[in-house]
């Protein structure tokens, strides 16, 4: 990836990214042209694609599944063409009320567009541990993998 070129202030690239993000509704997906290159990479849990018509797809299969979708960004940390947003996702309309929680790696093209949208986020805990049987062999799991907690006299 190239870094953002003369001219390009990535903090205020970042920033239109971040706008767009917490408007983003099922009705307005095509915002998402005005801050994403062409050929932009996608990456989270689930989905991995290329090119914004994708990228779209994935959001409009994400407002179906979770009407009222909404995303706030709590942080930000702007380094050159890279950024990290903090970032919390919330399916309103939803009786469960899935809220999940985690972070975004954003590159930056030469433009100021993002190039690369990268999110890290724990399904396991977030989403799996919600779903009754599977939920219950996730916990299980997640016990039996932690640390010992310590004792207060060690």
């Amino acid at each position: 990836m190239s870094v953002p070129g003369r001219g390009v202030n990535p903090g205020a690239a970042v920033e239109r990214y971040v706008a767009v993000m917490e408007g983003l509704r099922a009705d307005n997906l095509e915002t998402l042209d005005t801050v994403l290159s062409p050929e932009a990479r996608f990456v989270d849990p689930f989905n991995e694609v290329r090119g914004i018509a994708a990228i779209r797809s994935v959001f409009a299969h994400g407002f179906r599944q979770c009407p009222g979708m909404r995303f706030a960004v709590a942080a930000r940390a702007v380094d050159g063409h890279r950024a990290l947003l903090r970032w919390r996702m919330t399916c309103e309309e939803r009786v469960d009320g899935v809220v999940i929680e985690g972070m975004s790696e954003l590159t930056l093209s030469a433009d100021g567009r993002v190039a690369e949208h990268v999110d890290y986020w724990d399904p396991a805990s977030q989403l799996y541990e919600r779903v009754p049987l599977l939920g219950w062999v996730m916990r299980r799991i997640r016990r039996r993998l932690a640390a010992p907690r310590a004792q207060a006299d060690e």
